[in-house]
């Protein structure tokens, strides 16, 4: 039997809805490795909502702080693809002053690891999040253009630093295959738990819609699969339709079944909640969006030889091993580059450049 956790709450008040999910769902930080994870889709105003909210991301840091953990991390990597503009995203949303000094940037270390072959042979992970003793993921309540909605399960998607998420994004195809990619994303390292921010959420075409609807809530939960399918409820959606909750249940990562789950609080369907058109079709339709993406998937990195020393950090920090030292100058194989970008992070000459 899962649990979730459905608390009224205003960001003013939501360190009253943290303390319960920790009574709700205890964890044993004292002496652990603790990599706390909100949902930062990109650069934007808190006042967007369209990413965790501060207010919440705060609250669990303080709690995490008083269990006495060894180590806190703070970070995500946002966007499709990314470069260098976490600090940036952090910054602009107001989640690095609410990370207190427990920001980094989880783009500048990965590690590689098998992946479905249907997809992509190997992926780069962030490392920190797979060193992680305990991992906490902050979903933020919205609606998303392929996937219908994105919650506990989605939110893992950011553990993937770089382009590679536009390039899986492309290899996907249809919103059927991304509805599974995500789940093989979320289950190469599951959280531990969840803490979703649905005091205001958003509805309409997100995940980055101008329609926000007040919601009140935190909801939290030890399990991703029980917190997306209660979510899906409270939206109108049932969550047999949606693929990834489908493919979620049949990997055994959970159940979202009704007779599955207690419901710690009380769950109220939305009245007249806006889903997005087309049932995800709408994004992955869009001519616009695919030349976007399929663009950022061809961008290699170069290096600058004015500027680069030949000191190999690029070739040691590259998941794929696709970089070799050739006459003083690391040259990138195009065809095993995953675009992930991490040589250009760790180069410490900033000689990496995007071609």
């Amino acid at each position: 039997m899962h649990q979730v956790m459905i608390q009224p709450a205003s960001y003013e008040t939501c360190r009253v809805s943290v303390d319960r999910a920790f009574e709700l769902f205890p964890l044993a930080l004292a002496g652990k490795k603790v990599v706390i994870k909100p949902n930062v889709l990109r650069a934007s105003g808190p006042e967007e909502h369209i990413v965790t909210h501060p207010a919440l991301l705060r609250a669990v840091v303080e709690k995490v702080e008083s269990l006495s953990p060894a180590q806190i991390i703070v970070g995500d990597n946002p966007g499709v693809f990314n470069y260098g503009d976490n600090e940036n995203s952090f910054e602009k949303t107001g989640l690095m002053a609410a990370a207190k000094g427990y920001y980094l940037n989880l783009g500048h270390t990965t590690q590689n690891l098998a992946f479905h072959p249907d997809f992509m042979a190997e992926v780069g992970v962030s490392k920190d999040i797979l060193e992680a003793d305990i991992l906490i993921s902050l979903p933020k309540f919205k609606t998303h253009g392929l996937t219908v909605m994105t919650g506990a399960i989605k939110n893992s998607y950011g553990i993937l630093p770089g382009a590679q998420k536009a390039r899986l994004h492309q290899i996907a195809g249809t919103p059927l295959r991304f509805h599974e990619l995500i789940v093989e994303v979320f289950r190469l390292r599951v959280p531990d738990l969840f803490i979703m921010d649905a005091v205001t959420g958003m509805e309409g075409n997100g995940p980055a819609s101008p329609e926000l609807r007040h919601i009140g809530l935190i909801l939290a939960a030890d399990n991703a699969v029980a917190m997306d399918g209660v979510v899906a409820r409270m939206m109108g959606l049932d969550p047999g339709a949606l693929r990834f909750l489908q493919r979620a249940r049949e990997l055994g990562l959970g159940d979202f079944d009704r007779e599955k789950i207690q419901i710690d609080g009380r769950m109220q369907v939305i009245p007249d909640f806006k889903l997005p058109p087309l049932g995800g079709e709408a994004i992955a339709g869009n001519q616009v969006i695919r030349e976007f993406m399929a663009g950022k998937t061809k961008v290699r990195p170069k290096a600058d030889p004015e500027r680069c020393t030949a000191c190999g950090a690029c070739i040691d920090q590259c998941p794929m091993g696709a970089l070799t030292m050739t006459d003083g100058i690391p040259l990138v194989d195009a065809d095993t580059c995953i675009t992930c970008f991490c040589c250009q992070e760790v180069c410490p000459e900033k000689a990496m450049t995007l071609t």
